[in-house]
């Protein structure tokens, strides 16, 4: 399946518990079909104190959301959708949301 979300897309969460949430990609994994959204889908880590390790203790981090579960919104219009491509006359290929998810 072609994943079309990128790193520094705005999307927006249309499954799970963060549904309607929406922020920035901030990493992209194309083998697991998962992306990681900031400040979205915060988990708790229990971190133990390691050499050069700086930070310990109990931490709040963002956790991987299937790429399924995530809506592209168009920086242009805000519209959410899927995301489809075009080319232009001058022969440029472009991103364009093809249709309207859930709101």
């Amino acid at each position: 399946m072609a994943q079309r979300i990128r790193r520094g897309d705005q999307v927006k969460v249309i499954a799970g518990k963060d549904r309607g949430a929406k922020g920035e990609v901030a990493r992209v994994d194309r083998k697991k079909g998962t992306v990681v959204i900031d400040g979205v889908n915060l988990v708790t880590r229990h971190v133990k104190q390691q050499a050069g390790t700086a930070q310990a203790g109990i931490i709040r981090q963002e956790a991987p959301i299937q790429i399924s579960n995530v809506a592209f919104i168009d920086p242009e219009t805000g519209e959410s959708g899927r995301v489809g491509f075009r080319v232009l006359e001058d022969g440029t290929k472009v991103r364009i949301v093809r249709g309207r998810s859930e709101s």
